[in-house]
């Protein structure tokens, strides 16, 4: 099943790459969720779903707890009269200012499914920035939220860094991160669907952070880019390369392949 939400960088296209090397476990832990399609397209009997972007978390416990009636009010929102640039901006500011945890969630769906390209890209204030991206009939996707609502059930969702969740493994868990990317190039920028970036400091980490679990018997799977500091930065790990459809470039005509990792560390392979 697809995500219920557009999700540049999302790993429905690859899922099943993943599956073929995510390791038997009583529990699936991901500390960047992102869209989930990991979670929606595995079946380990519990789930650790966390990500650092906190409307993100509180949209999908709200789903989770509210079920129908929360997807019903989500779909009011898809109406023609909302289908137009000036509704947009004033409903983008209307999440940005809004305390209503219930609201500002069902508008994050309406902004996901108007916006440009399905991004999720907040400025360095924590606004949400992204524009208009004038569809002629943004697609309302309840059949994937119901599915993510059933899904939920089994799963508890945080708001933490990748860190607490990686110290607060336990015996029987399977660990997937897929974290922002490494850029291409020095030149390449990240495209953040948080405030504030993620660092090659931070990249150093969570590879240390994968050994450790490793050595303790947790297995970690990570996704990156296909880069010589990934080279080295997971050389412990057994490497898979593949070749990934970009579909974030503005340019149609250079929307290409790019090469991407999946990084398992295992114990046995340490």
């Amino acid at each position: 099943m697809r995500p219920f939400l557009k999700w540049p960088g999302g790993k429905y296209r690859i899922v099943h790459e993943i599956k073929k090397r995510l390791p038997p476990g009583e529990r699936l832990v991901e500390p960047f969720v992102g869209s989930g399609a990991v979670f929606l397209n595995t079946d380990y009997p519990a789930y650790w779903l966390n990500d650092n972007n906190a409307d993100l978390i509180n949209l999908y416990r709200t789903l989770k707890s509210e079920g129908e009636e929360f997807i019903r009010y989500c779909r009011s929102f898809f109406v023609p009269e909302n289908n137009t640039a000036e509704r947009y901006y004033e409903l983008r500011e209307t999440f940005n200012a809004t305390k209503d945890v219930v609201l500002k969630s069902a508008l994050l769906v309406y902004l996901n499914r108007h916006g440009y390209n399905g991004l999720v890209r907040y400025n360095a204030h924590g606004g949400y920035n992204v524009p208009f991206g004038q569809y002629k009939r943004p697609y309302f996707p309840e059949d994937e939220m119901r599915y993510f609502y059933q899904r939920a059930q089994a799963a508890e969702f945080t708001v933490a860094d990748f860190t607490e969740v990686m110290t607060a493994a336990r015996p029987g868990d399977v660990f997937y991160c897929d974290p922002p990317y490494v850029p291409l190039s020095d030149t390449a920028n990240f495209t953040t669907y948080s405030a504030g970036g993620f660092s090659i400091e931070q990249q150093k980490e969570l590879a240390r952070f994968a050994v450790k679990l490793a050595r303790a018997g947790i297995p970690v799977l990570i996704s990156n880019h296909d880069t010589e500091f990934i080279q080295q930065a997971y050389q412990k790990a057994q490497i898979t390369r593949l070749q990934v459809p970009r579909f974030i470039s503005c340019d149609g005509a250079n929307r290409g392949k790019a090469g991407e990792v999946l990084a398992l560390f295992e114990g046995a392979r340490l």
